[in-house]
Protein backbone atom coordinates (compact mmCIF):
# COMPACT_ATOMS: atom_id res chain seq x y z
CA UNK A 1 0.00 0.00 0.00
CA UNK A 2 1.34 3.12 -1.16
CA UNK A 3 -0.03 4.71 1.64
CA UNK A 4 2.31 2.91 4.47
CA UNK A 5 5.66 4.78 2.55
CA UNK A 6 4.77 8.00 4.91
CA UNK A 7 5.93 8.61 7.77
CA UNK A 8 3.03 9.74 9.40
CA UNK A 9 1.04 6.46 8.58
CA UNK A 10 3.77 4.47 9.74
CA UNK A 11 3.62 6.20 12.94
CA UNK A 12 0.16 5.96 13.35
CA UNK A 13 -0.20 1.98 12.44
CA UNK A 14 2.38 1.24 15.19
CA UNK A 15 0.89 3.35 17.73
CA UNK A 16 -2.45 1.48 16.71
CA UNK A 17 -0.64 -1.79 17.22
CA UNK A 18 0.69 -0.92 20.45
CA UNK A 19 -3.09 0.02 21.57
CA UNK A 20 -4.65 -2.71 20.16
CA UNK A 21 -2.66 -4.96 22.49
CA UNK A 22 -2.58 -3.37 25.56
CA UNK A 23 -5.97 -2.37 25.46
CA UNK A 24 -7.88 -5.87 25.70
CA UNK A 25 -4.52 -6.73 27.99
CA UNK A 26 -6.39 -4.56 30.46
CA UNK A 27 -9.77 -4.96 29.48
CA UNK A 28 -10.55 -8.63 30.25
CA UNK A 29 -9.55 -7.80 34.21
CA UNK A 30 -12.09 -5.04 33.97
CA UNK A 31 -14.71 -6.99 32.29
CA UNK A 32 -14.12 -10.00 34.68
CA UNK A 33 -15.10 -7.25 37.89
CA UNK A 34 -17.84 -5.93 35.89
CA UNK A 35 -16.10 -2.61 35.47
CA UNK A 36 -16.47 -2.24 32.00
CA UNK A 37 -17.72 1.04 31.95
CA UNK A 38 -15.22 2.15 33.90
CA UNK A 39 -12.87 3.38 31.09
CA UNK A 40 -15.64 5.83 30.05
CA UNK A 41 -15.64 7.52 33.36
CA UNK A 42 -11.89 7.76 33.20
CA UNK A 43 -12.09 9.09 29.79
CA UNK A 44 -14.28 12.03 31.09
CA UNK A 45 -11.69 12.77 33.94
CA UNK A 46 -9.14 12.74 31.30
CA UNK A 47 -10.97 15.09 29.26
CA UNK A 48 -10.61 17.47 32.72
CA UNK A 49 -7.09 17.06 32.08
CA UNK A 50 -7.02 17.88 28.45
CA UNK A 51 -8.84 21.26 29.55
CA UNK A 52 -5.93 21.79 31.82
CA UNK A 53 -3.34 21.35 29.81
CA UNK A 54 -4.67 23.57 27.24
CA UNK A 55 -6.15 26.04 29.44
CA UNK A 56 -2.00 26.51 30.74
CA UNK A 57 -0.52 25.78 27.50
CA UNK A 58 1.05 22.85 28.46
CA UNK A 59 0.63 19.44 26.87
CA UNK A 60 -2.51 18.07 27.03
CA UNK A 61 -1.61 14.81 27.27
CA UNK A 62 0.31 14.72 30.27
CA UNK A 63 -1.88 16.65 32.40
CA UNK A 64 -4.49 13.98 30.95
CA UNK A 65 -2.75 11.37 32.37
CA UNK A 66 -1.87 13.03 35.94
CA UNK A 67 -5.50 13.80 36.18
CA UNK A 68 -6.85 10.50 34.96
CA UNK A 69 -4.61 8.81 37.56
CA UNK A 70 -5.86 10.72 40.19
CA UNK A 71 -9.82 10.35 39.64
CA UNK A 72 -8.76 6.58 39.29
CA UNK A 73 -7.34 6.23 42.46
CA UNK A 74 -9.64 8.06 44.19
CA UNK A 75 -12.41 6.26 42.93
CA UNK A 76 -11.03 2.88 43.73
CA UNK A 77 -10.35 4.17 47.48
CA UNK A 78 -14.21 5.54 47.78
CA UNK A 79 -15.15 2.08 46.67
CA UNK A 80 -12.96 0.29 48.80
CA UNK A 81 -13.74 2.17 52.02
CA UNK A 82 -17.36 0.52 50.99
CA UNK A 83 -18.97 4.56 51.87
CA UNK A 84 -20.10 4.83 48.12
CA UNK A 85 -21.04 1.83 45.92
CA UNK A 86 -18.89 1.40 42.41
CA UNK A 87 -21.43 2.19 40.60
CA UNK A 88 -22.31 5.35 42.34
CA UNK A 89 -18.78 6.60 42.31
CA UNK A 90 -18.27 5.51 38.20
CA UNK A 91 -21.23 8.14 38.06
CA UNK A 92 -19.45 10.95 40.16
CA UNK A 93 -16.75 10.13 37.82
CA UNK A 94 -18.81 10.79 34.75
CA UNK A 95 -20.59 13.52 35.42
CA UNK A 96 -17.59 15.29 37.77
CA UNK A 97 -15.53 15.00 34.95
CA UNK A 98 -17.20 16.05 31.77
CA UNK A 99 -18.12 18.69 33.55
CA UNK A 100 -15.20 20.16 34.84
CA UNK A 101 -13.79 19.02 31.12
CA UNK A 102 -16.00 21.52 29.49
CA UNK A 103 -15.83 24.15 31.75
CA UNK A 104 -11.58 24.53 31.67
CA UNK A 105 -11.98 23.69 27.85
CA UNK A 106 -14.48 26.63 27.55
CA UNK A 107 -11.88 29.06 29.26
CA UNK A 108 -9.49 28.19 27.12
CA UNK A 109 -8.53 30.21 23.72
CA UNK A 110 -7.98 27.65 21.15
CA UNK A 111 -9.48 24.63 22.04
CA UNK A 112 -12.21 23.93 19.48
CA UNK A 113 -9.99 22.98 17.25
CA UNK A 114 -8.01 20.88 19.40
CA UNK A 115 -10.74 19.18 21.62
CA UNK A 116 -12.39 17.03 18.36
CA UNK A 117 -9.09 15.28 18.57
CA UNK A 118 -9.15 14.03 22.24
CA UNK A 119 -13.02 13.53 21.43
CA UNK A 120 -12.62 11.55 18.41
CA UNK A 121 -9.03 10.53 18.11
CA UNK A 122 -6.49 11.54 15.79
CA UNK A 123 -3.73 9.14 15.32
CA UNK A 124 -2.63 10.74 12.14
CA UNK A 125 -1.42 13.16 13.22
CA UNK A 126 0.99 11.25 16.01
CA UNK A 127 4.32 12.46 16.02
CA UNK A 128 7.81 10.80 16.71
CA UNK A 129 7.68 12.10 20.16
CA UNK A 130 3.47 10.79 20.47
CA UNK A 131 4.97 7.17 19.71
CA UNK A 132 7.38 6.80 22.00
CA UNK A 133 5.19 8.07 24.79
CA UNK A 134 2.40 5.53 23.63
CA UNK A 135 5.19 3.01 22.65
CA UNK A 136 6.74 2.79 26.55
CA UNK A 137 3.16 3.49 28.20
CA UNK A 138 1.70 0.86 26.41
CA UNK A 139 4.55 -1.44 26.64
CA UNK A 140 4.32 -1.09 30.31
CA UNK A 141 0.47 -1.62 30.75
CA UNK A 142 1.11 -4.93 28.45
CA UNK A 143 4.03 -5.78 30.69
CA UNK A 144 2.36 -5.36 33.51
CA UNK A 145 -1.06 -7.25 32.82
CA UNK A 146 0.98 -10.52 31.33
CA UNK A 147 3.36 -10.80 34.42
CA UNK A 148 1.12 -10.31 36.68
CA UNK A 149 -1.96 -12.23 35.34
CA UNK A 150 -2.33 -14.99 38.54
CA UNK A 151 -1.89 -12.20 41.26
CA UNK A 152 -4.84 -10.07 38.79
CA UNK A 153 -7.11 -12.96 37.93
CA UNK A 154 -7.57 -14.10 41.45
CA UNK A 155 -8.32 -10.18 42.54
CA UNK A 156 -10.67 -10.32 39.49
CA UNK A 157 -12.50 -13.31 40.53
CA UNK A 158 -12.98 -12.95 44.03
CA UNK A 159 -11.52 -10.03 46.06
CA UNK A 160 -11.77 -11.77 49.72
CA UNK A 161 -10.14 -14.74 48.92
CA UNK A 162 -7.10 -12.84 47.12
CA UNK A 163 -7.19 -10.93 50.67
CA UNK A 164 -7.17 -14.21 52.46
CA UNK A 165 -4.10 -15.52 50.23
CA UNK A 166 -2.17 -13.06 51.31
CA UNK A 167 -2.11 -11.10 47.72
CA UNK A 168 -1.86 -7.38 48.37
CA UNK A 169 -5.17 -6.33 47.04
CA UNK A 170 -5.42 -2.89 47.75
CA UNK A 171 -1.78 -2.55 46.03
CA UNK A 172 -3.32 -4.29 43.07
CA UNK A 173 -6.04 -2.51 43.17
CA UNK A 174 -4.37 0.74 42.85
CA UNK A 175 -2.35 -0.45 40.39
CA UNK A 176 -5.12 -1.54 37.78
CA UNK A 177 -6.68 2.05 38.41
CA UNK A 178 -3.33 3.43 37.38
CA UNK A 179 -3.52 1.37 34.24
CA UNK A 180 -6.55 1.96 32.85
CA UNK A 181 -5.87 5.83 33.55
CA UNK A 182 -2.50 5.32 31.38
CA UNK A 183 -4.53 3.11 28.61
CA UNK A 184 -7.95 5.53 28.53
CA UNK A 185 -4.85 8.56 28.02
CA UNK A 186 -2.55 6.56 25.17
CA UNK A 187 -5.97 5.30 23.90
CA UNK A 188 -7.78 8.23 23.12
CA UNK A 189 -5.17 9.36 20.29
CA UNK A 190 -6.36 6.04 18.42
CA UNK A 191 -10.46 6.40 19.06
CA UNK A 192 -10.94 9.60 21.35
CA UNK A 193 -12.13 9.56 24.79
CA UNK A 194 -15.89 8.75 23.73
CA UNK A 195 -14.88 5.69 22.53
CA UNK A 196 -11.64 4.75 24.62
CA UNK A 197 -14.01 2.07 26.38
CA UNK A 198 -14.81 -0.18 23.12
CA UNK A 199 -11.24 -1.15 22.71
CA UNK A 200 -10.93 -2.37 26.13
CA UNK A 201 -14.13 -4.64 26.50
CA UNK A 202 -15.54 -5.22 22.52
CA UNK A 203 -12.22 -7.70 21.66
CA UNK A 204 -12.69 -9.17 25.26
CA UNK A 205 -16.69 -9.66 24.55
CA UNK A 206 -15.56 -11.14 21.33
CA UNK A 207 -12.91 -13.64 22.62
CA UNK A 208 -15.15 -14.65 25.22
CA UNK A 209 -18.02 -16.41 22.52
CA UNK A 210 -15.07 -18.66 21.30
CA UNK A 211 -12.87 -19.66 23.94
CA UNK A 212 -13.23 -20.74 27.41
CA UNK A 213 -9.83 -20.31 29.48
CA UNK A 214 -9.42 -16.92 31.43
CA UNK A 215 -5.14 -17.37 29.17
CA UNK A 216 -7.22 -18.48 25.85
CA UNK A 217 -9.34 -15.64 26.40
CA UNK A 218 -7.04 -12.83 27.30
CA UNK A 219 -4.37 -14.17 24.04
CA UNK A 220 -7.83 -14.08 21.56
CA UNK A 221 -8.82 -10.68 22.51
CA UNK A 222 -5.30 -9.04 22.27
CA UNK A 223 -5.00 -10.65 18.83
CA UNK A 224 -8.38 -9.68 18.36
CA UNK A 225 -7.66 -6.11 19.49
CA UNK A 226 -4.72 -5.52 17.06
CA UNK A 227 -6.32 -6.53 14.51
CA UNK A 228 -8.91 -4.31 14.62
CA UNK A 229 -6.60 -1.18 15.57
CA UNK A 230 -4.62 -2.10 12.58
CA UNK A 231 -7.45 -2.69 10.17
CA UNK A 232 -9.04 0.34 11.20
CA UNK A 233 -6.07 2.72 10.59
CA UNK A 234 -5.47 1.14 6.80
CA UNK A 235 -9.51 0.98 6.24
CA UNK A 236 -9.76 4.19 7.12
CA UNK A 237 -7.47 5.78 5.02
CA UNK A 238 -8.66 3.84 2.07
CA UNK A 239 -12.25 4.98 2.70
CA UNK A 240 -11.17 8.42 4.36
CA UNK A 241 -12.64 7.92 7.26
CA UNK A 242 -12.37 8.41 11.10
CA UNK A 243 -9.75 6.27 12.31
CA UNK A 244 -10.91 5.55 15.86
CA UNK A 245 -14.80 5.03 14.90
CA UNK A 246 -13.64 2.26 12.41
CA UNK A 247 -11.62 0.82 14.08
CA UNK A 248 -14.03 0.43 16.85
CA UNK A 249 -16.87 -0.79 14.19
CA UNK A 250 -14.34 -3.43 13.16
CA UNK A 251 -13.91 -4.47 16.51
CA UNK A 252 -18.39 -4.82 16.74
CA UNK A 253 -17.74 -7.05 13.48
CA UNK A 254 -15.29 -9.64 15.05
CA UNK A 255 -17.69 -9.37 17.99
CA UNK A 256 -20.65 -10.47 15.09
CA UNK A 257 -18.56 -12.69 13.72
CA UNK A 258 -17.85 -14.81 16.81
CA UNK A 259 -20.74 -14.72 18.36
CA UNK A 260 -22.29 -16.34 14.91
CA UNK A 261 -18.86 -18.85 15.03
CA UNK A 262 -19.91 -19.28 18.80
CA UNK A 263 -23.28 -20.41 18.16
CA UNK A 264 -22.41 -22.53 15.24
CA UNK A 265 -20.24 -24.82 17.26
CA UNK A 266 -22.87 -25.31 19.67
CA UNK A 267 -25.01 -26.15 17.04
CA UNK A 268 -22.92 -28.77 15.66
CA UNK A 269 -21.67 -30.65 19.42
CA UNK A 270 -25.45 -30.64 20.11
CA UNK A 271 -25.61 -32.41 16.70
CA UNK A 272 -22.62 -34.85 17.06
CA UNK A 273 -23.82 -36.04 20.43
CA UNK A 274 -25.63 -39.51 20.09
CA UNK A 275 -29.17 -39.79 21.34
CA UNK A 276 -29.77 -40.40 24.80
CA UNK A 277 -32.30 -43.43 24.58
CA UNK A 278 -35.23 -43.24 27.02
CA UNK A 279 -35.40 -45.69 30.25
CA UNK A 280 -38.31 -48.06 30.12
CA UNK A 281 -41.05 -46.90 32.61
CA UNK A 282 -40.81 -48.27 35.82
CA UNK A 283 -43.23 -52.02 36.06
CA UNK A 284 -45.46 -52.07 39.18
CA UNK A 285 -46.41 -55.70 39.85
CA UNK A 286 -49.54 -56.03 41.42
CA UNK A 287 -49.69 -59.24 43.52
Amino acid sequence: MELLTYPFMQRALIGALIIGLAAPSLGIYLVQRRLSLIGDGIGHVALTGVGVGLLTNNSPVLAAVVVATIGAVGVELIRERGRTSGDLALALLFYGGIAGGVVLVGLSDNANSNLMQYLFGSLLTTSAQDLMVIGGLGAAVLIAMVALRPALFALCNDEEYARVSGLPVRTLNILLAITTAVTVTIAMRTVGLLLVSALMVVPVAAAQQVTRGFRSTMAAAMLIGVSAAGAGILVSAEADTAPGATTVLLALVAFLGTTLAGVLRRMLVRRSRPPVAAEPPDVVLHG
